[in-house]
């Protein structure tokens, strides 16, 4: 065997064993943070009840806003808007800080920035577990979108590998630890809510304390086994480089400025197919998270879904993602991404269509398939294609920002499409953003047309 032939080798071997750990840690990261989400609309009802001071002045923006768009008066809509008032605030939180994580991580590391984090959603999990008023269980919540660089931190381990076959599969495997973890935690959260509940306790209390056991794993995980995949030399290459501003400006994050005001900047046609990768990235989950997040509104208000039947529709779209990005995502061949994208977005028109006019279960289900399958694609091929700009040393920022920009859609997506969904009805919601996708893939063309020198 040849000496190239072995190097390869090893470092085929090598991209490996740093998938197999990341998809680890990341899912037990997963696992911590989607214990709540089955018992977000009980801790909001439980602190209603009890007539909590934060919680009524909170209130009083929720009431503001489902007056000023039209929003009945009925308690499974105000869960659903407190809800994502909060999950707001959670990504706002992640816009701001996003950036500076992966800024850090570029300077200091990737493993010391996980442990920094994994820390830090301890402590986050740790005061929900003894929280006793509104006001501990939100301070839970911004420490716990403040620390939440975990997702930024492993994309740019992954960006980090030498091979981009490599970085590909690492990418799906990331989606599939998304779709697991989104599947399993909630399941777990509403177990281990009733379990508590028999025992006598505060109901979320069990599942705060395994949010924090997972966590703990994973800081133990990370600490054992996950190596250091950027090099001293990368590290000092990096210092000093940059402007913090330009990590905290909504504009320079569009424009990926952090990453050209260093000593080793990208070519300008390659920051302009960043810009646009990263537009096309913000349009689609803007989109996306908004008719996500009236989606619960849909099927509550046209096919009466209980709870239960929330869940098991999430589960079947999880189901679905894991198969799609364990099956064929990883699969997709290097300079095949884009393709790959504008077919998923494609299949994201008919999917929101039939969704938006569902009058029939079949109907709703065959239009949640397709729904999966883009979203099992987009994002991993996005974050793929992404992660092949920049230099070594600054793989953690651009992934930071990619996060920041992700973060930023998720905050706005779901105010915009449910004040369409109430204000103009639920199909010409559905219809009109479904058409609004052909801005995502016109700009994917435009992406595809960009040549890198």
């Amino acid at each position: 065997m040849s000496a190239v032939n072995k190097s390869a080798e090893d470092d085929g071997s090598s991209s490996s064993k740093v998938i197999k750990i990341v998809f680890i840690l990341l899912l037990l990261d997963l696992l911590g943070f989607t214990v709540i989400l089955p018992l977000l609309p009980s801790i909001l009802d439980h602190y209603a009840q009890t007539g909590d001071v934060v919680y009524e002045s909170l209130q009083g923006v929720v009431d503001w806003f489902r007056e000023a768009v039209g929003i009945p008066m009925e308690k499974k809509y105000n869960t659903v808007l407190f809800g994502g008032l909060i999950g707001s605030l959670f990504s706002l939180l992640q816009f701001l800080f996003s950036p500076i994580t992966g800024a850090l991580s570029d300077r200091y590391g990737r493993r010391p920035l996980l442990i920094l984090t994994t820390l830090g959603l301890m402590s986050s999990y740790a005061i929900w577990a003894v929280s006793q008023s509104f006001k501990m269980f939100l301070l839970f919540r911004v420490i716990g979108g403040i620390c939440k660089g975990n997702v930024s931190l492993c994309t740019a381990i992954v960006a980090d590998l030498p091979c981009p076959k490599a970085r590909n599969r690492g990418m799906a495997m990331i989606g599939i630890a998304f779709s697991v973890g989104f599947t399993v935690g909630p399941l777990m959260g509403a177990y281990f809510a009733i379990s508590s509940k028999t025992t006598g306790g505060i109901f979320y209390q069990t599942p705060a304390l395994l949010a924090l056991a997972f966590s703990a794993a994973d800081l133990l995980f990370i600490w054992l086994m996950l190596p250091e995949t950027l090099t001293n030399k990368v590290k000092a290459s990096s210092s000093g480089s940059g402007d913090s501003r330009d990590l905290l400006s909504p504009l320079s994050l569009f424009h990926f400025s952090a990453v050209t005001r260093t000593k080793d900047p990208p070519s300008k046609a390659r920051m302009q197919k960043l810009q646009v990768l990263g537009l096309i990235y913000f349009c689609y989950l803007f989109l996306f998270s908004g008719l996500e997040f009236t989606l619960s509104f849909l099927t509550h208000q046209r096919f009466q879904f209980t709870s239960m039947q929330q869940g098991k529709m999430f589960f079947f779209i999880g189901v679905i993602m894991a198969l799609i990005q364990g099956g064929y995502a990883r699969r997709i061949k290097p300079g095949h991404h884009i393709k790959a994208v504008r077919m998923a977005i494609i299949t994201l028109i008919p999917a929101f269509i039939l969704i938006g006019l569902s009058w029939s279960m079949a109907m709703l289900y065959v239009g949640l398939a397709l729904y999966s399958f883009a979203a099992a694609i987009v994002v991993p091929c996005l974050s793929t294609l992404v992660s092949d700009h920049g230099s070594a040393s600054q793989k953690g920022t651009v992934m930071g920002i990619l996060r920041s920009l992700g973060a930023l859609a998720r905050a706005l997506g779901p105010v915009m499409s449910s004040s369409v969904y109430w204000i103009a009805g639920a199909q010409t919601c559905f219809l009109l953003t479904s058409a609004s996708f052909i801005i995502p893939l016109l700009l994917l063309k435009t992406a595809g047309r960009l040549k890198e020198e």
